[in-house]
């Protein structure tokens, strides 16, 4: 979760830069810096921990300029430190940039064979010497961050500036946002809104695979291409609540779409792609005591449990350990076989729902060594438990989880990993490729969030039903559990989720042609099963809605509706598959007149019993 800010104009750049990395400073918190066009040669200011580092070096070592960029950075690649701190310079060229470059190290491989010396442990740096390494050969530098864009896989938001065109900025984006904004003969790049609204309320909206450039005269925008695309301009009247909001009409569908940037900020600094080694700093446990783990106990409550299923699947079969999982209400209740060898997660968004917390109480005083997933630094959860994983979804304001969903799954999989590194279950080569799936997650959920309108059409079909039904097999269970609840909780239309081989044992006898049954149907090694259960269904006149993978035509041919997502491995598919059942609850519960981020008797954090 990284914040970026650039400015072309005739004031001093820096205090406007600082100004507007307060706003972003939410997203980023381990490292920031400024890098500005002083009498034509770049300079750069860099500092560890909070902004307000950064600001004490501004006062010792000023700088001045009309031109510069900034970056308030949470770690992707490499360490909090200086030298992996935005911007990033090579050559004449420096870059602050926000998402993950899928095959940096490709990359930097092939560009340190060709000469060039890499300073830092980050993607970014490969960026910087793309561009240079092009412009230097007397290309303009837009032309220059086009080519070098087009080599670049996963996701980006990039602010360029290079000492030999000293009176341009460029920025590009794919998968991260980018914003332009528009002054009085002085013009900003950000990440987000608020970051220049206090410059101005004129914005131009930068789209996936597109270039900007600005200077004295404006901003002009092209797509890969270099054709020029004409855009109309956006006044922002936002008040405090809707700048909140980002400009979505409620906090549940601005946190559908915060998903990318919520998984790919849990994924930042911890793995690493060329060795497959994760890094996961927070669980200070010596290495003999996981040595003596026999069994994993997972607890939770609500959808945390539902991740939690979801990672029973994803540790026991990375990791070759015993997990059960269990609901934290009633683990407390039960006399579970929990001792010294057992080793307990507990996963909590808040870190303050007291059903788990009681129940890492009652394993602790068992014997048993506990950490926890969870999204809150500094919560009861986090200051009790042995060791944590935080996820880093950000505040989640809508009542019914949907980024803290995903972002547990995507901890709970880096476990697995982190786990099976341990125990020498899985090869450096496997652990290389399922590092690979993991960076590329937040692209093929950026994909899933587009069937947005087909989703849509789907809820305005069917948000007059009474009752659904959710099936699943294998990982895509709970995720049926999960999308039933999402259902329940924010539309208030009776939903069950089920195994799909347990059908015939009791939900066949509801299914009618008045009950839509949503299938999720990945191709997996339980595909066949599932298209029989879709058979039974329709036999019995019900209505099919199936979730089901890119290029899957044979489906379509069975159901009423299908949704295509792109594909991933078993483990990670239920994240991919969770979005569009997160959309679909969101869109009947709007047509129903439901009160969306507030629903009827919830609450957010279920702080006693």
């Amino acid at each position: 979760m990284c914040g970026i800010i650039g400015y072309i104009g005739s004031e001093s750049a820096v205090p406007i830069l600082v100004e507007g990395l307060k706003k972003l400073e939410y997203r980023g918190y381990d490292s920031s810096g400024v890098a500005v066009l002083e009498n034509g040669k770049l300079v750069i200011r860099r500092a560890v921990g909070k902004l307000q580092n950064l600001e004490t070096v501004l006062r010792s070592d000023t700088i001045s300029g009309s031109v510069g960029i900034g970056h308030v950075r949470w770690a992707t690649h490499g360490r909090p430190s200086e030298e992996n701190a935005h911007p990033h310079r090579a050559g004449n060229v420096v870059v602050v940039h926000n998402g993950i470059i899928e095959n940096y190290a490709a990359l930097k491989k092939d560009l340190i064979n060709k000469g060039r010396t890499f300073l830092s442990e980050t993607d970014t740096e490969v960026i910087a010497h793309l561009v240079d390494s092009i412009a230097s050969k007397g290309v303009k530098l837009e032309d220059a961050v086009r080519e070098a864009a087009k080599h670049l896989e996963g996701a980006y938001a990039i602010a360029v500036i290079d000492e030999r065109s000293p009176e341009v900025m460029v920025g590009a984006r794919k998968g991260s946002p980018l914003v332009v904004g528009l002054g009085q003969r002085e013009f900003f790049l950000a990440s987000d809104y608020p970051a220049v609204m206090h410059r101005t309320r004129d914005f131009l909206e930068l789209h996936d695979g597109e270039i900007v450039v600005l200077s004295a005269e404006g901003a002009r925008i092209t797509d890969l291409q270099g054709r020029e695309i004409t855009r109309d301009i956006s006044r922002i009247m936002w008040n405090p609540v809707m700048a909140e909001k980002g400009g979505y009409r409620h906090f549940m569908l601005k946190e559908i779409h915060e998903q990318p940037r919520a998984i790919m900020d849990t994924i930042r600094g911890r793995v690493s792609q060329e060795s497959g080694v994760i890094h996961l700093e927070e669980i200070d446990i010596p290495r003999e005591r996981f040595d003596a783990f026999r069994k994993i106990f997972i607890v939770a409550c609500g959808t945390s449990w539902h991740a939690g299923l979801v990672g029973k699947y994803m540790i026991e079969e990375m990791a070759s350990i015993p997990t059960e999982v269990d609901i934290a209400s009633e683990f407390r209740y039960r006399k579970p076989l929990v001792n010294g060898d057992t080793l307990m997660i507990a996963i909590t968004q808040s870190g303050e729902t007291a059903d788990t917390l009681a129940a890492m109480r009652e394993a602790k005083a068992r014997g048993a060594t506990v950490i926890t997933v969870c999204n809150v630094v500094g919560s009861t959860a986090s200051r009790e438990a042995d060791g944590v994983v935080y996820t880093h979804a950000g505040p989640e304001i809508g009542v019914a989880s949907t980024k803290a969903f995903t972002a547990q799954l995507t901890a709970l999989y880096l476990f697995g990993l982190f786990f099976a590194r341990m125990r020498k279950t899985m090869s450096v080569d496997d652990l290389k490729n399922a590092v690979n799936d993991l960076v590329r997650i937040p692209s093929l959920v950026e994909r899933a969030l587009e069937q947005n309108e087909l989703i849509e059409q789907i809820a305005k079909a069917h948000f007059k039903a009474s009752d659904f039904l959710y099936l699943g097999r294998g990982p895509n269970f709970p995720v049926a559990l999960e999308g039933a609840l999402k259902l329940k909780e924010i539309s208030y239309i009776h939903a069950e989720g089920y195994p799909a081989g347990e059908m015939k044992h009791g939900p066949i006898a509801l299914i009618d042609e008045n009950m839509p049954v949503v299938v999720i149907a990945g191709k997996n090694g339980v595909y066949e099963k599932i298209l029989a259960n879709i058979q039974e269904v329709k036999a019995r006149s019900g209505i099919v809605i199936a979730l089901a993978n890119e290029g899957d035509g044979e489906i379509g041919k069975l159901v009423d509706r299908v949704v295509h997502l792109p594909a991933t491995n078993a483990l990670l598919m239920p994240i991919v598959m969770s979005i569009p059942l997160q959309l679909l609850a969101y869109h009947i519960a709007v047509l129903r007149g439901a009160d969306v981020d507030q629903p009827r008797n919830l609450a957010k954090s279920v702080t006693v019993e």
